[in-house]
């Protein structure tokens, strides 16, 4: 019966010092035995053809870069970071990533109950879509979401955390960037049947309806009823609220078991991750999570016909006005 999910939650090259060969020239060599006036006849001739045979250490490091410019040699290529230094650096960009897309972007969560069975099954990996919500988009009928436990829905239901202080501290970073799951999240993952302004309800052995419409439900697990054994209704869904049944009727303590709590069983949308659209793990799995074609019926969404007018009208009144201002200029 548990509905616990689990979220799955180059530096530069140094560059080498300047040397290598030197360019003599005739002259300069003729000029390179040692006499007691020789370094000022060095320097003279080193300062006409850049020999690098100057005496002193300043005088030997102009001559050679002077040597090497004239003759238009290639300079060495510069020696390569080796890989065991860029990996930590790799690393930490990996998983500064990895904690922008889990936070932002898509999360990965473990089924580990059968409450959404033939849907999902236990030990699927489902990611999670978690940036569309940014941009003000609600959960709509038929989205399998994960939300958070609106209070009381998972007690006694979390995973004991590893008895061993480094276990748990290597859980607990990895988790916090989303690749591993989370023994301290209380998460929960169900098919939105109803939002904010419907009317639900299931009598005796069902089917399911919305706004007095009947839903037509494939994904239910064989052999259960729509009801299953928790009949419920008319019930009116908060604004700002979803109602939610897991596929597993039998299986699933969902929105119609928790009547009694504050809410009268529904969860805020504001307690919602995001929808779960695929199956990624395992391969066999693999599915995408669609919206199912009963909840595009007709008449459905009649609670939310009253605002249809006014946001017309308003869709209507922005191209009017630009027309008007237009004409009269």
């Amino acid at each position: 019966m548990g509905d616990l999910v689990i979220g799955a939650r180059s530096g530069g090259p140094e560059p080498e010092g300047v040397g290598g060969g030197t360019v003599r020239s005739t002259e300069s060599a003729q000029l390179s035995e040692p006499t007691e006036d020789g370094v000022a006849a060095n320097a003279a001739d080193g300062s006409d053809g850049g020999s690098g045979q100057l005496g002193g250490p300043l005088g030997g490091a102009s001559g050679e870069a002077a040597g090497d410019a004239g003759t238009g040699r290639p300079k060495k290529e510069q020696k390569q970071r080796s890989f065991w230094k860029e990996l930590p650096i790799l690393i930490g960009i990996a998983l500064i990533l990895a904690l922008v897309i889990k936070t932002f972007f898509v999360q990965a969560f473990s089924i580990p109950s059968g409450s959404m069975q033939n849907t999902l099954q236990i030990g699927d990996r489902v990611l999670v879509d978690k940036l569309t919500p940014w941009f003000g988009a609600e959960p709509e009928r038929g989205d399998v979401v994960v939300f958070h436990d609106p209070g009381g829905w998972l007690d006694g239901e979390s995973t004991p955390p590893n008895n061993n202080a480094f276990v748990r501290g290597v859980q607990d970073v990895l988790s916090f960037i989303g690749l591993m799951p989370s023994v301290n999240e209380k998460d929960l993952i169900k098919r939105v049947i109803g939002v904010g302004g419907d009317t639900v309800e299931c009598e005796g052995t069902g089917p399911v309806k919305v706004n007095g419409v009947a839903l037509n439900e494939p994904y239910i697990f064989p052999g259960n009823t729509p009801c299953g054994d928790k009949p419920f209704g008319p019930v009116k869904v908060p604004k700002g609220a979803l109602w939610v049944m897991g596929d597993h009727r039998g299986d699933s303590l969902d929105s119609r078991f928790h009547q009694d709590q504050p809410g009268g069983g529904s969860v805020p949308v504001g307690n919602v991750i995001g929808r779960a659209f695929v199956v990624a793990w395992p391969l066999g799995d693999w599915a995408t999570l669609p919206v199912p074609d009963t909840f595009g019926q007709k008449g459905l969404a009649s609670a939310a016909l009253p605002v249809a007018p006014p946001v017309a009208g308003a869709a209507l009144a922005v191209p009017a006005v630009w027309w008007l201002r237009r004409s009269r200029r």
